[in-house]
């Protein structure tokens, strides 16, 4: 009777134990841990990377709903990085032995101190170190990437910062795929029509804090003869030096045009009937800027 029991016990034990369904090769072991905040809350979609004794990354990914990972690796030594918006990094190193379980346990990250904003003042971006890229779907399967490389804008620093305002002029006629052919075309009355808006136009008197270093940057598009509401998904990326002392701030913001929101609608065809160019375009900005004086 008492057999009985402790086998049932055993098998219940077996059947709850949270490694019952991790089947763990030969020589290889399990790595777990759970990422909180600092009021013991879960962080989500934190990410992590478990590398081994020479840097490697050997896996990595993001938490789950709980702020939870478990992965399987080969026995030995590995060092962990999580990181998540907002946050300081954090580091551990970890022994992972043969069908065993790893655990670092609940691990607390601290928020991270947001970096130095400008200084309230005129700033101009500084274009040899910015960039102004996009890519487009091509035939529904590569995708074409290219960049314009004549532009100019200003940014007017306010106290508040939420009160500052931008406002950046492109050269049309400076789009670049790298394919001489494809830029004529583009350039053309199919899609720009540089000849009738040499210009594309973004100003914006909406800055908006997100959280960290996030922001959103929400303003005027003027494409094509025609204007429109756009976000620019940002981040900030600090304050730095340049190499003649002079103070240089920088971002990188991300948005999504729509072609036939600014009658952009050449819509040719393949016999497939799938459109030549897709659409829609994803614009990605790398931006300096200098104070100006």
């Amino acid at each position: 009777m008492f057999g009985r029991w402790l086998g049932n016990r055993t098998n219940r034990v077996q059947r709850t134990s949270p490694l019952a369904a991790v089947q763990t090769p030969p020589s290889a072991g399990v790595l777990s841990c759970r990422v909180l905040d600092p009021v013991n809350e879960p962080v989500t979609h934190a990410e992590f990377a478990v590398s081994d004794a020479m840097g490697r990354k050997v896996v990595g990914g993001e938490t789950d709903p709980f702020g939870s990972f478990v992965t399987t690796v080969p026995a030995g030594e590995y060092r962990l990085a999580v990181s998540a918006e907002g946050y300081t990094p954090y580091r551990a190193s970890a022994t992972v032995g043969e069908n065993s379980l790893a655990s670092l346990g609940d691990v607390t990250l601290q928020v991270a101190r947001p970096p130095e904003l400008p200084a309230v003042g005129d700033w101009e971006i500084e274009a040899t170190h910015s960039s102004i890229a996009f890519t487009a779907r091509h035939i529904g399967l590569a995708r074409i990437h290219g960049r314009f490389n004549s532009f100019a804008g200003a940014v007017r620093i306010a106290e508040p910062v939420e009160r500052s305002a931008m406002h950046v002029v492109i050269d049309a006629a400076s789009i670049d795929t790298n394919v001489r052919m494809r830029d004529d075309h583009l350039r053309s009355a199919d899609f720009l029509d540089v000849a009738r808006f040499p210009t594309l136009e973004f100003y914006s008197e909406r800055f908006v804090h997100k959280g960290g270093n996030r922001w959103a940057v929400t303003g005027a598009l003027s494409l094509h003869g025609v204007t429109r509401t756009v976000t620019l998904d940002t981040e900030y990326l600090g304050l730095g030096n340049g190499m003649e002392g002079e103070v240089r701030a920088a971002c990188r913001a991300t948005t999504e045009l729509h072609r036939d929101d600014f009658t952009v609608s050449w819509q040719t065809m393949l016999a497939r009937g799938i459109a030549v160019v897709g659409p829609s375009i994803r614009v990605d900005l790398d931006v300096q800027i200098v104070r100006k004086g």
